[in-house]
């Protein structure tokens, strides 16, 4: 049998056979479920980071009026698109769109982004806008 440490790829594929075989006597079952709750924060950390990249660039286009091009539109077309898809997919996800300690995080992502990729340090402490708001398909700040 091959272990955890040594090969993740051949031990995922391993267990996934011996699941199907029924040969549940077998199964690495701490590293399952750890495998198991991976996959969810891969998920959670999928939509904070399309978030915060998607906060950053509607921070450059309220900040930096005179530089708002097609190429942000489309950065935020995209994030926003992929956000939707992503709680769709995934709709216990929502509940993060309602944890303040979770915004307050997301922001300062977007904000430390904003800042290296303007020089402007002059943006708010918390998120002006809500999600509802961010996540409005046609929705720009002015």
């Amino acid at each position: 049998m091959q272990t955890y440490e040594e090969d993740i790829l051949a031990w995922s594929n391993e267990q996934a056979s011996l699941l199907r075989a029924g040969r549940f006597d077998l199964l690495d079952i701490a590293h399952i479920a750890e495998e198991i709750e991976d996959v969810g924060k891969s998920e959670q950390r999928e939509l904070a980071g399309r978030m915060a990249v998607l906060l950053a660039h509607l921070l450059k286009w309220s900040y930096q009026p005179g530089r708002r091009g097609s190429s942000w539109q489309r950065t935020i077309r995209a994030q926003r698109h992929a956000i939707a898809l992503r709680l769709k997919r995934t709709p216990s996800l929502k509940a993060m769109l309602r944890e303040a300690d979770w915004w307050e995080e997301i922001w300062a992502d977007a904000v430390t982004a904003a800042i290296a990729e303007t020089g402007l340090d002059s943006f708010p402490d918390d998120c002006p806008w809500p999600h509802t708001q961010i996540l409005a398909p046609d929705w720009l700040p002015e």
